[in-house]
C-alpha cells in the first residue's frame, strides 16, 4: 500500500471513530429530563430536529406520522393540564404531540408515485404501491376482505412457505402506524440531544382530551407527548441504570 493510500485509510478510520464517538455521546447522554430551563429552542433547530425525525425508517416509506408543535399559549395551557401537569410539560420550551395516522396509507402510496425521484417510475414500483400495498391494508365492509386474505395467506403458507401476514384488522393497522411513528419519535429525541437540548417522552396524558384539543379524529393516535428544552440542573430525577444485557440478548 502506498503512503497516500495509508494516509487515506488512516483518515477514514479516524472519521469512523469520530462518528461512532459522536453517536455514542448522543445516545449515552440522552435522558428523560423532567425539568427544563427558560432557554428557548430556536425555530430553525426544531425544524432540523423534525427533519431528522422524518428520516426514520418506516414501512414502505408510507410515513404515517404527524407532529403537532403546541405553541399557542392557551392551547399549551390546556395541553399541559391534559398531561397531568407534569413538570416535563409545564417547564418545556416546546411541547409536541407525536401522532400516528391509520387513514393515510392509500393517499401516501399515490403521493409516492407522484413524487418518486426516478423517472419514469419503474413498473415494479407502480405495481407495489397500486396493488401490493392496497391488498396489504384493505379490509372491506365488515372486514370481508380480511377474511379472504386470511384464507389465502394460510393456503400460501402451506404451499409456498413463509409469507408476510397482511393487516387483517383495524388494530393491525394501528399497530403498524404507531410502531413506525415511535421510530420517528426516537429520532426526534436524539436529534434534540445532538443539538444540545433534551426531551421527555410522556405516556401519561389524557388522549381523548388531547385529541379534542388538537382537533384530531378517530384515525389519529397520539403515540406520546414530548416535552423538549434545555436541561435544568435538577432536571434528572434518578441515576440511570439498565438490567444486564445478557438478560435480553439471545443468540440462537
Amino acid at each position: 500500500m502506498t503512503p497516500d493510500n495509508d494516509k487515506k485509510t488512516s483518515i477514514a478510520t479516524l472519521d469512523r471513530t469520530a462518528t461512532l464517538q459522536a453517536f455514542c455521546d448522543v445516545v449515552e447522554s440522552r435522558r428523560s429530563v423532567r425539568r427544563f430551563t427558560d432557554t428557548p429552542i430556536p425555530d430553525a433547530v426544531l425544524a432540523d430536529c423534525l427533519r431528522l425525525a422524518m428520516l426514520a425508517p418506516n414501512s414502505s416509506n408510507l410515513q404515517p406520522w404527524e407532529f403537532y408543535v403546541i405553541d399557542d399559549a392557551d392551547t399549551r395551557k390546556r395541553a399541559i393540564k391534559n398531561c397531568m401537569n407534569q413538570n416535563a410539560a409545564k417547564t418545556s420550551a416546546r411541547l409536541i404531540a407525536v401522532v400516528a395516522r391509520t387513514d393515510v396509507w392509500q393517499d401516501h402510496a399515490q403521493q409516492i408515485l407522484r413524487e418518486y425521484p426516478d423517472k419514469p417510475v419503474p413498473k415494479k414500483v407502480k405495481d407495489y404501491y397500486n396493488k401490493i400495498v392496497t391488498l396489504d391494508f384493505l379490509r372491506g365492509p365488515a372486514n370481508i376482505v380480511s377474511v379472504a386474505k386470511w384464507g389465502a395467506t394460510q393456503v400460501a403458507r402451506r404451499l409456498k412457505g413463509p409469507i408476510k401476514s397482511p393487516y387483517y384488522t383495524f388494530e393491525d393497522t394501528k399497530n403498524w402506524a404507531t410502531n413506525n411513528t415511535a421510530l420517528a419519535a426516537q429520532n426526534l429525541m436524539l436529534a434534540l440531544r445532538a443539538h444540545g437540548f433534551d426531551s421527555c417522552p410522556m405516556g401519561g396524558f389524557d388522549e381523548p382530551a388531547m385529541k379534542r384539543l388538537l382537533g384530531l379524529s378517530d384515525d389519529h393516535h397520539i403515540v406520546m407527548m414530548i416535552g423538549a428544552g434545555e436541561r435544568a440542573d435538577n432536571g434528572i430525577y434518578n441515576t440511570q441504570f439498565r438490567f444486564d444485557q445478557a438478560q435480553f440478548v439471545h443468540y440462537v
